[in-house]
């Protein structure tokens, strides 16, 4: 496919890429990895005037430890999450997703922060970002501030970032254990159902992924568990208006969630 004529700008600066958001508007979309946005600008499901390229401003590629957190920054490529040491040994679970996304192409080119902004219902990201815990850090015109995970992924492709905001970095708490586990899509590997598993302080913390319109904590079966998985399991769609697609009817992916909710946990214990 030919995309719509578009005019490609390079931002050297966060403030830079805030300015000509501010600027057009409606008409920029940002461009980091370029895995989201690029194929549906081909299928001309999006039509922007401009395309603001962020992917090489200094500091957003950086992974770091602050005190009792892991702070990424959004234009961390999959690969480079799956890599990292500084992850691995803070919060496993999510290298160990990082592992599990697409193939080696989207891995080298794919960014953490594009994923989260374009929201796919189906990503894997999410699922581990709200079991985590995490608060995702954004900046916009009016400066900067956290958006918790569980308040950032409102509906289908749709979050809780402002017109003329940019995700600066995600700080995600270390974890003690975490597995996440998918039933994917075999040629995209997205996932039709995953579930990530983490400990806490007051036990376990699930996020699910794939399963409606967008990714969302578990707290039914976060408050269910007792060590009983399959039992805990049960309540994985509660309270949910499960999606229906070509991939899996809403009854079986019902099921599939509580089928890997039930694996994560009995791994993760």
């Amino acid at each position: 496919m030919i995309p719509a004529k578009f005019e490609y700008i390079k931002a050297s600066s966060v403030s830079e890429a805030l300015s000509l958001l501010n600027k057009h508007g409606d008409e920029a979309q940002l461009l980091s990895g370029g895995h989201s946005l690029i194929p549906a600008i081909k299928l001309r499901l999006n039509q922007p005037k401009m395309v603001v390229d962020i992917g090489k401003i200094p500091g957003l590629d950086n992974i770091s430890e602050e005190g009792n957190n892991i702070v990424i920054g959004a234009n961390c490529t999959h690969h480079q999450i799956a890599t990292s040491s500084v992850v691995q040994g803070g919060v496993n679970v999510l290298a160990q997703t990082a592992k599990e996304i697409g193939d080696i192409q989207v891995r080298n080119k794919g960014t953490i922060g594009g994923s989260l902004a374009h929201a796919d219902p189906a990503a894997d990201y999410p699922a581990v970002i709200l079991a985590s815990g995490a608060k995702i850090e954004v900046e916009g015109s009016g400066g900067k501030r956290t958006i918790d995970a569980t308040d950032f992924f409102m509906g289908i492709f749709e979050t809780a970032l402002e017109d003329n905001e940019m995700i600066i970095a995600i700080h995600i708490p270390k974890s003690s254990g975490g597995v996440y586990l998918k039933f994917s899509q075999p040629a995209s590997r997205f996932a039709v159902v995953g579930c990530a598993a983490i400990k806490n302080d007051n036990g376990v913390s699930i996020g699910l992924t794939g399963v409606a319109d967008c990714a969302y904590r578990a707290s039914a079966v976060e408050s269910a568990y007792n060590g009983d998985a399959k039992a805990a399991a049960a309540h994985a769609v509660d309270g949910i208006e499960v999606m229906s697609d070509n991939f899996a009817s809403s009854e079986y992916r019902a099921h599939l969630a509580k089928v890997y909710t039930e694996r994560a946990l009995n791994a993760l214990a």
